[in-house]
């Protein structure tokens, strides 16, 4: 599947628009001047009908500022609280921004945790429904006060990527410094060349990348990349585009190219299917022959035990588990049917056998195909 860029916008029902760190800074704090230019556009864009989730960064500059401080703490606690004085700050020039176009505004902070439990995850999407049905722009930013390693979603790139898929979004547009991938880093070099469009991420397109965060972001250009993959391998676009570039989001949707745009390869997933794939933490592996391979990319079946070559990990049913062909590449995570005690003792027999063997049999399937989300780009 080809998606076409100008198609993408104009079909485009709901978007999800990512501002980062070094757009809506700067030395002294908050870029003002950026913060009203972005909510000017977007207001014009929900005047057309176009439903907006913003996910913004911008709280640590913003605090910086307030408290006094000459550059970001180093240490945690010092870096959280930053964050919570700044996040007031931010809301509050946002409702100013938005509010000058007669919108109002909404905060959401977030963590790993509320995307991982179902229930909160349900409940999240619901809520911001709500919103946009009340015309109501969301500001999703995650919630930096509370996060440790266990639940922190990792940078705003890898959250408005889960944010688009949470909401089946049909766009994400990732607004940076740079006017979107080249083939080198051109704040060194003059001659990189910028990249239109990306049919594919493999292991070139990362390493044009590179990995070069900003002084306040948390996530680079390598980042981006990895918030395109997941979005292109559930089946929606994205375009990396320079943010403070007069009128990006009316230039974009008026048919301009600008940017670099990634285009998915696959059908989209079911909302259901993006959660197991993208919100879960996988408790462990299992490794699959080429058989079983090609049954689950090829046919779309479901993950039998003779297929199973081995087990990594203790987990219990239920659990969200990666699987991997012989190469140790992965492939997509399932929920098990089995424990990794009893997956290991039937694994490369029939299913005929479980109950022979385990002295129950609650399923034929490992993983049942309506359980389990293929995130490899390509088939065998």
């Amino acid at each position: 599947m080809m998606v076409n860029s100008s198609l993408s916008f104009d079909g485009a029902k709901r978007v999800v628009v990512k501002v980062g760190s070094n757009v809506l800074t700067e030395d002294n704090g908050l870029n003002l001047k950026a913060m009203r230019s972005i909510t000017r556009q977007i207001g014009k864009l929900i005047e057309t009908g176009l439903e907006v989730i913003l996910v913004s960064s911008g709280a640590m500059a913003s605090g910086i500022k307030k408290i006094g401080l000459p550059a970001r703490p180093d240490e945690l606690p010092k870096r959280q609280a930053v964050a919570a004085v700044g996040q007031a700050g931010l809301m509050m020039e946002y409702e100013k921004a938005f509010g000058r176009h007669n919108l109002k505004v909404a905060q959401i902070l977030l963590t790993s945790e509320d995307l991982s439990n179902r229930k909160r995850y349900l409940n999240a999407r619901n809520t911001l429904n709500t919103l946009l049905s009340w015309r109501v722009i969301p500001i999703i930013n995650e919630n930096d006060t509370v996060w440790v390693e266990e639940i922190k979603l990792g940078d705003n790139d890898n959250l408005a990527a889960m944010i688009t898929l949470l909401m089946d979004a049909d766009l994400l547009i990732n607004l940076t410094d740079i006017d979107g991938l080249f083939t080198r880093d051109p704040r060194v070099y003059p001659d990189a060349e910028l990249i239109a469009t990306v049919t594919r991420i493999n292991k070139g397109t990362e390493k044009y990348a590179g990995d070069i965060p900003g002084a306040l972001g948390t996530g680079g250009m390598i980042s981006k990349i990895k918030a395109a993959r997941k979005v292109n391998s559930a089946g929606v676009p994205m375009v990396i585009a320079k943010g403070d570039k007069p009128n990006i989001l009316l230039k974009l949707f008026s048919g301009q190219k600008h940017g670099t745009f990634f285009i998915p390869q696959k059908q989209r997933l079911t909302s259901r299917k993006c959660w197991i794939a993208y919100s879960l933490k996988p408790k462990g592996t299992l490794k699959i022959d080429d058989g079983a391979v090609k049954a689950i990319l090829n046919n779309g079946r479901s993950l039998l035990p003779s297929g199973i070559i081995a087990v990594k990990s203790d987990f219990g049913v239920g659990a969200a588990v990666e699987f991997q062909n012989q190469r140790n590449e992965p492939l997509g995570i399932g929920l098990v049917n089995y424990s990794s005690a009893d997956i290991d003792k039937i694994k490369g027999l029939k299913s005929n056998r479980i109950k022979q063997v385990l002295g129950h049999k609650s399923y034929d399937e490992i993983i049942h195909r309506d359980n389990l989300a293929i995130t490899a780009e390509d088939e065998v």
